[in-house]
């Protein structure tokens, strides 16, 4: 587990710096500007490391099933081999992803303006300054992280069902929230991913200055809170937590 929550940490460290810095810079200064270059960085590592956020979700979820499913064999089964390849399954798998996204949205004639209206370059807000037929693109991109998305909530979902069955069939109280509390942060973060994407995407009649802020409390907040939540169902930090509450109430 901790080996993945490193590729998370990454990932949220990515992810925070694709349009955070652009958007303080834009909020600051009097130019609005942005390079060729920097708008093609902007949608190919925003889809390559969103991508792959999402499929090391389902690779975390596939953890915890092990772990409490198959506990005597956990060690067997998610070796580091095992945790290796599927890790970097994901940044290769996801590499694909952005690379034939950001390709066909920049192989489109731009004869036109010049103003994205957007606070950061994706590919909807782009692709309607091109002079062409967009249906392909916009196809291609509703289909490809579609499909990624609702696999791998289906998948996760997969596993959270079979993980409720096995706590519950175990006999101990303590035993099934022990096996619970295993499960509490990876299910906090999955709802932070996925319950904003479910929200814009199913809400179409949405105004655009709410989703603007749901697309950047998912960029900017999301990642700050990862650490905190991992960090937070840490035993030896609850210690030194509550040490530290005991010495501020003896001051007191």
């Amino acid at each position: 587990m901790y080996f993945f929550l490193c590729n998370l940490s990454v990932l949220d460290l990515g992810l925070a710096s694709i349009s955070t810095p652009k958007l303080l810079a834009n909020l600051w200064g009097q130019s609005k500007v942005i390079s060729l270059g920097g708008c093609m960085s902007q949608i190919f590592f925003y889809h390559f490391l969103g991508s792959t956020e999402c499929l090391l979700y389902t690779v975390m979820a596939f953890d915890r099933y092990v772990a409490i499913c198959h506990p005597l064999r956990y060690l067997i089964i998610m070796n580091w081999r095992v945790c290796a390849i599927l890790a970097a399954g994901t940044w290769v798998t996801s590499s694909f992803h952005a690379t034939i996204l950001t390709s066909l949205t920049f192989t489109l004639p731009y004869c036109g303006p010049n103003v994205i209206d957007y606070y950061f370059c994706d590919i909807f807000p782009v692709v309607k300054l091109a002079c062409a037929d967009t249906r392909i693109i916009e196809t291609v991109t509703f289909t490809n992280t579609g499909v990624v998305t609702m696999t791998c909530f289906f998948l996760i979902l997969v596993s959270y069902v079979r993980i409720v069955y096995s706590i519950l069939k175990i006999n101990s109280a303590k035993g099934r929230r022990k096996a619970a509390s295993t499960c509490s942060s990876h299910l906090t973060v999955v709802t932070l991913f996925f319950g904003p994407c479910a929200i814009i995407y199913t809400q179409p009649q949405l105004s655009k200055v709410l989703v603007t802020a749901i697309q950047i409390s998912t960029n900017v907040a999301t990642p700050m809170l990862n650490p905190v939540i991992y960090t937070l169902r840490n035993e030896e930090v609850q210690g030194a937590l509550r040490k530290l509450r005991g010495g501020q109430m003896i001051a007191l």
